[in-house]
């Protein structure tokens, strides 16, 4: 009988992924501080107004601290779809008599006001029905209700949410996955799931789903990834890394470096110090760049490449699958990654590299299927 239970309330229960106990703790907090201060200075701005904060804003901070990647949490949504509630439910209060009628049709319009100016947000039918029901003291203000507190308050914990979300290292606002070089797809796009394919699978589907095309394409992407590494051994690092590594000292002089870039035809190399620690790469650009204001007397200290170098290092542990570099080599035009093992360099992998393990990779595929 429990069995029969529990099967039943799991048809209940969303298929939803829960967050680890961190995210769930951040996303609390994250509410918390947002509206205690959007509240606050809400207050402080309308002083004495009886309707100086109102409740569906705690709708929104689950959407905007929980859910922040959701469609429904954007910065468009919160704020357009919250004014176009006020305004509607404003309307329907002074038009409409009966409060019953006068709310129901506030919802009913303003949902379909937000679909049609793709602003959906669900807290924002709570923002209608405040405007018809929240007593004399919103309905004194009028129109007014529509800029404050409504509009004040979505700005105020919209910012919150922003400057949080970043704060601990969530990408607020979402953004697309576009190609920052070309109109085009991204290379990995191309030969691949493209964001063409997705408009035509979501046009097919009539319902609302609450996740965006970026972030849809971002996991099909990542379990075809995923897939295809189940297909084939995996190359790792350290099978298909250079170990005789051309290198810059940080105490290189600058006229040295560039004497090395000329022997070599490198457009960068990796910097290491006296223990043969990786530290950092300086790029034939970056030293272009300091014969350029080399007579700038605000740049005549610096001699030595450990004061012109780049000290943001991506670099890659010896037994890594070498999927872990494509990204790097497609989608950001590296000529090489560095092999680090306790700190130190023991190797590089370079573009040419990678085209031929992958190349064998393709031909071991070919094989199986012969």
């Amino acid at each position: 009988m429990s069995l029969i239970q529990s099967d039943w309330l799991n048809l209940l229960k969303p298929n939803y992924k829960v967050l680890p106990l961190k995210e769930r703790l951040l996303s609390g907090f994250g509410a918390l501080c947002g509206l205690a201060i959007s509240s606050l200075i809400s207050w402080y701005v309308l002083g004495g107004m009886n309707a100086w904060y109102i409740a569906p804003m705690g709708a929104s901070s689950v959407l905007l601290f929980a859910v922040p990647n959701s469609p429904l949490a954007q910065p468009w949504n919160v704020v357009v779809g919250n004014t176009l509630a006020g305004l509607i439910g404003v309307t329907c209060t002074q038009l409409l008599p009966d409060l019953t009628s006068a709310f129901s049709i506030a919802v009913g319009l303003a949902i379909f006001m937000m679909m049609t100016t793709d602003s959906l947000h669900p807290p924002s039918g709570a923002v209608a029905i405040t405007a018809v029901l929240g007593g004399d003291a919103v309905h004194r203000l009028g129109f007014q209700f529509i800029l404050y507190p409504v509009l004040l308050n979505s700005i105020l914990l919209l910012l919150i949410a922003v400057f949080f979300n970043r704060l601990i290292g969530r990408h607020y606002p979402i953004t697309a996955h576009i190609n920052e070089r070309s109109k085009d797809p991204t290379p990995t796009q191309k030969v691949s799931i493209q964001p063409k394919d997705i408009r035509y699978a979501l046009a097919h589907h009539t319902e609302l789903l609450d996740i965006s095309q970026y972030d849809l394409e971002k996991i099909i992407l990542e379990a075809q990834e995923r897939a295809n590494e189940r297909l084939t051994n995996s190359f790792v690092c350290q099978d298909i890394m250079s170990r005789d590594v051309m290198k810059l000292h940080e105490d290189d002089d600058i006229h040295q470096a560039l004497d090395k870039f000329k022997a070599v035809n490198l457009m960068s190399l990796p910097v290491v110090n006296t223990a043969n620690h990786l530290v950092g790469t300086l790029a034939l650009y970056e030293v272009v760049e300091w014969f350029k204001s080399a007579t700038d007397p605000r740049n005549s200290w610096q001699h030595y490449v450990r004061q012109i170098m780049s000290h943001r290092v991506v670099i890659v542990d010896p037994s890594q699958p070498i999927q872990d570099l494509i990204p790097y080599f497609v989608e950001k035009s590296f000529n090489y990654i560095p092999v680090v093992e306790n700190k130190c360099l023991i190797g590089i992998i370079s573009r040419a590299d990678m085209i031929a393990a992958l190349q064998q990779q393709l031909n071991r595929q070919k094989l199986s299927f012969e």
